[in-house]
């Protein structure tokens, strides 16, 4: 079962190539964070998963097989963009009027309970409310749509850290009372760090990590040790960012099975996933580690 699958997934728009050759697959029940800088990928990602776009090669899929835009994948896919799609000049209770006819699945009374426990007035003018508060309406919409896969392309992008907090907290009360799928796009690594439990990494079109927090995280290392060392580390260890002087190096390596012996003199301490999320986005990266990939590996995708 998937949340989302693609295979050798690219999309092109004329001569520049937003994505190419991505392959990836999100399991069900998951919150995934879609990360990677401005230009990635990341919102063409989501705009062919829920059916704006269409692939230029490869497929896409969403939700156990459902071809994103068909019926069945509308009424389970549910989408926040980063431009939150709300008429301004309408009041709430307005917006969730039309947003009731648009969509073939909604739970009205959830909708108007959660407007009601945000504090939000049914009668205040769209357009007057606070970012904070748009952002909880177009969230507010897209779950009373009872959806099994959300998608959010950055939901948290000019929110102050309350209106942040707040919003992840409906977030994650949802997803623990539903069980939904959640692929979340943002920069803001920390909130990601703290909810979720899957991740996928973009970075100029391709899919650079993808798999499991924990299983990425165990599949890196960092060391500290003598600059001198750094040619003696093994050949299953892959370097992805090394900071170095004429004394000491700081890395953070990729390895085969974490079990690797450490050169003499180098300290190992555990990957950090927001170190790690930035080295992949700021450095060259490293190499396909030697031999054959294990089923389970989440290593860059080349």
């Amino acid at each position: 079962m998937t949340a989302l699958e693609a295979c050798a997934l690219s999309k092109r728009y004329h001569s520049i190539c937003a994505l190419s050759d991505c392959s990836l697959m999100i399991p069900p029940g998951s919150v995934t964070a879609l990360v990677g800088p401005n230009g990635a990928g990341k919102t063409t990602l989501l705009h062919l998963a829920v059916g704006l776009r269409r692939p230029t090669a490869g497929s896409i899929r969403v939700l156990d097989g459902l071809v994103p835009g068909s019926p069945g994948a509308l009424r389970g896919v549910g989408f926040v963009a980063q431009e939150a799609p709300l008429y301004r000049k309408l009041s709430v209770a307005g917006m969730l009027h039309v947003a009731r006819n648009l969509n073939p699945v909604w739970d009205g009374a959830y909708a108007v309970g959660r407007i009601d426990q945000l504090g939000i007035p049914l009668n205040a003018m769209v357009g007057a409310l606070p970012g904070g508060h748009q952002a909880q309406l177009a969230l507010t919409i897209a779950l009373a749509k009872r959806p099994r896969l959300l998608l959010l392309d950055e939901p948290l992008a000019g929110l102050d850290p309350l209106a942040r907090h707040e919003f992840l907290g409906v977030l994650m009360a949802a997803v623990a009372a539903d069980g939904m799928s959640v692929i979340f796009s943002s920069h803001v690594l920390a909130e990601l760090e703290r909810i979720c439990d899957h991740l996928v990494l973009l970075s100029r079109g391709r899919v650079q990590l993808a798999g499991p927090v924990d299983a990425v995280l165990a599949g890196h290392q960092v060391l500290t040790g003598p600059s001198d060392r750094v040619t003696s580390l093994p050949a299953t260890m892959a370097p992805i960012r090394i900071a170095q002087s004429d004394a000491q190096a700081h890395l953070l390596v990729r390895t085969r099975n974490g079990r690797e012996p450490i050169p003499a003199g180098f300290v190992v301490q555990p990957a950090v996933l927001e170190e790690l999320v930035l080295a992949y986005l700021s450095e060259p990266y490293a190499t396909a580690l030697p031999g054959p990939e294990p089923a389970s590996s989440f290593g860059p995708t080349r």
